[in-house]
């Protein structure tokens, strides 16, 4: 029989106000920026639909079930990205030390392309886009102005021209230097664009899930109304079917090319938010049976649909720009910035309406940011008040923490808005939060939740929790597919492995290198570091210390899973069959 099961420590951290709360907030944190300017451009790059063949397979056997565990497992223990490896396998409590080093990481650098976003946004409410002349004080001799009136035979570009849409970016919003040894100094209309960014984000996350889930009702809903919009103007366009052809077609032999199933996995691992500790954070506030391994399913659909329809909406608006421009697609089609920032902009000139089509879109970049943003923050806040309860859930402790860890992001955030600031945003974002990174954790979870701890003993916990036993084949995946598919993946990357350059052009100096492998190594040296830690203070045997969860979590008293045998456990088994 079941029964409910409220603590006082529930209580004091909090719950959400309602299970909409919850979807909108997790849909928030993993539909992001991933699915607009990645996704697409990868289906298009690697096969069209022929793509999504090893994206479902990732999806499947790795996407999926680790959604799943990461859900459940903050669901079941009600704890942050730490503490719940703590109460479920000391072990690895490394684990959640890594994952909240990462966010922390991607906190100073993600914030910065919303600053960005807000620059081209403020822009667009003008007479006349800026990025779409050559009449402004940034631009140099040689601008053109790409308006699909000179796109015919006849015409042809002057000797080194760039695009008025390239100036702008380059010129007024970057002012780039020559190389991460030139960072040159701070842009200060970006740093008072970047703090009036993170003043959002603060009084957006700081009553915790209390404000975050208000906030997401507008920042993880309006998104959607802005993409049909652009989708339902992109498709009318004329040159949108060729778009939507390009972006679609099958071309099966690229799936003889191994990179096309690493983009694959790197995708899911990218766009899922999985081995973060996201999910894990905002699981542990929903009630013990709520029907978790169902809410996982819905929100994966979510995700893939949004990265699906969203390429309509951006290649029907590229195929418009290729017609009207009288080039091929493959010249205009970008992923990454060089979509949101160079290539959109030049498209929606090319639109009646400009500044109208211009605000809709940077406004759904600007809240799908800030989505994963708050997110980010608030699993690091519920991860350290968990691991300090006792002394960060007094008086405005947690705000004040809150504070000082977005002063510390946005001082170090600087950084990145100097006129070097995009090399080392690029070096931030190849080397730590990279698909080999969460391969790697990835791989790590499966290890701990399969064979440590073990997956039957999860299932239990799961089936506690909903109700019902959940589909055999996660399990499976967890113990043997996950782990086997995330480790060739990853050792595959690691064999293809080349230096970073910037624009494939740009080599960075030796020391870049080193300082990006510094940070990579910062995250994941926490997992064996703590291990050699958790065993030299630990006492018994290796699998004593390991597989020794806390006491006060639910379904304690089970029988254990049969990868983890251990004297005390069966001792405490056989006392409660003789109650």
């Amino acid at each position: 029989m079941r029964s409910h099961r409220i603590t006082p420590v529930s209580q004091e951290r909090g719950a959400w106000a309602s299970k909409l709360e919850f979807i909108l907030t997790v849909a928030g944190a993993i539909v992001g920026l991933g699915n607009v300017w990645r996704f697409p451009y990868l289906c298009y790059k690697n096969g069209g639909g022929a793509f999504f063949i090893p994206y479902l397979l990732y999806l499947v056997t790795c996407g999926i079930p680790l959604f799943i565990l990461e859900m459940s497992l903050g669901q079941y223990t009600s704890q942050g990205g730490i503490t719940c490896w703590t109460k479920i396998c000391p072990l690895f409590e490394g684990l959640g030390y890594a994952s909240q080093v990462i966010i922390v990481y991607g906190s100073i650098t993600y914030i910065v392309i919303i600053v960005w976003a807000f620059i081209y946004l403020l822009s667009a409410f003008s007479l006349e886009l800026p990025w779409a002349s050559c009449k402004n004080a940034w631009n140099t001799e040689a601008c053109i102005v790409y308006d699909g009136k000179n796109s015919s035979l006849n015409w042809t570009s002057p000797l080194n021209a760039s695009s008025s849409v390239m100036e702008f970016w380059r010129r007024r919003v970057l002012h780039l230097s020559t190389g991460v040894e030139s960072l040159g100094g701070v842009r200060w209309d970006l740093a008072l664009m970047l703090l009036l960014v993170w003043i959002i984000v603060y009084f957006c996350i700081w009553k915790g899930v209390k404000s975050t889930g208000k906030a997401a009702y507008f920042t993880a809903t309006f998104p959607y109304v802005t993409l049909l919009v652009l989708l339902l103007r992109g498709v009318t366009l004329p040159g949108a079917a060729d778009g939507i052809h390009y972006y679609m077609y099958p071309n099966v032999s690229r799936l003889a090319d191994p990179q096309v199933w690493v983009d694959a996995g790197t995708q899911i691992f990218y766009s899922y938010a999985i081995c973060l500790g996201y999910l894990s954070s905002l699981g542990s506030y929903n009630s013990y049976y709520n029907n978790c391994y169902r809410d996982s399913f819905y929100l994966c659909l979510v995700n893939s649909g949004t990265s699906f329809v969203s390429g309509f909406a951006i290649f029907s608006v590229l195929g418009h720009m290729a017609k009207e421009q009288g080039v091929d697609i493959s010249l205009v089609a970008e992923s990454g910035p060089g979509l949101v920032f160079i290539v959109y902009p030049q498209a929606v000139t090319l639109l009646p309406w400009p500044q109208f089509w211009a605000v809709c879109f940077f406004t759904m970049i600007i809240l799908l940011g800030l989505d994963s943003q708050f997110v980010g923050l608030e699993s690091i806040m519920t991860s350290v008040t968990d691991l300090f309860p006792s002394v960060l859930r007094r008086g405005y402790r947690r705000e004040l923490l809150l504070l000082a860890l977005c002063l510390f992001c946005y001082f170090m955030g600087l950084f990145m808005i100097t006129e070097g600031g995009l090399y080392i945003i690029q070096l931030f974002d190849h080397y730590v939060c990279s698909g080999a990174t969460l391969l790697f954790l990835a791989i790590c979870q499966s290890v701990a939740m399969g064979w440590v701890y073990g997956a039957e003993r999860f299932y239990e916990n799961i089936q506690d929790m909903i109700g019902y036993r959940p589909w055999p084949v996660v399990k499976y995946c967890w113990l043997y597919v996950t782990p086997s598919i995330c480790l060739g993946t990853f050792i595959f990357s690691l064999a293809r492995y080349s230096p970073l350059k910037f624009n494939n052009t740009y080599v960075y100096p030796w020391w870049a290198y080193g300082l990006g492998w510094f940070l990579a190594s910062s995250s994941l040296s926490l997992i064996p570091i703590t291990m050699i830690y958790k065993l030299y203070k630990g006492k018994g045997t290796i699998w004593e210390v390991a597989c020794n969860p806390a006491d006060d979590l639910p379904q304690s008293q089970r029988s254990p899973s049969r990868h983890c045998h251990l004297p005390q456990i069966t001792d405490r088994e056989k006392t409660s069959n003789n109650l």
